[in-house]
């Protein structure tokens, strides 16, 4: 039971990616999705999330605009459509249940705890890498 990352590479700054988030041994439709990445030295982020029950969606500040999270129930599957790619967004990304439903704070920005064990169904991630 977990979910797994897929679809990452290497992409050239401006570029676009989609990454997918899949579900085994368990369907998404009761879950609160979230996106989370890694950088090499530095601690995870939430990065974008999006709810089950009426499909709102939040983004880290850092993101806004350029990436969009969507849902696939029928496939089981989340996205994470990544536009204006930055080499700043170079990490491993990671897809996991957020029983918090994700929490987000006055700008509408989405709250990560930082507290991995508080999220759920972590799988490996996949690795993005923003370079020219």
């Amino acid at each position: 039971v977990q979910l797994q990352a897929y679809g990452g590479g290497l992409v050239q700054p401006g570029g676009s990616v989609r990454l997918s988030c899949v579900a085994s041994g368990f369907t998404l439709d009761d879950y609160d999705i979230g996106w989370f990445r890694q950088a090499p030295g530095k601690k995870r982020e939430g990065v974008s999330c999006i709810t089950y029950i009426d499909g709102n969606t939040y983004y880290t500040d850092s993101v806004k605009g350029r990436f969009t999270i969507s849902r696939d129930n029928a496939r089981n599957t989340v996205y994470l459509t990544m536009d204006s790619l930055k080499p700043e967004d170079t990490a491993v990304y990671y897809c996991a249940t957020d029983p918090m439903t994700c929490p987000y704070d006055y700008r509408g920005s989405y709250i990560y705890t930082g507290r991995t064990s508080e999220y759920h169904y972590w799988g490996q991630g996949t690795q993005v890498t923003v370079s020219s």
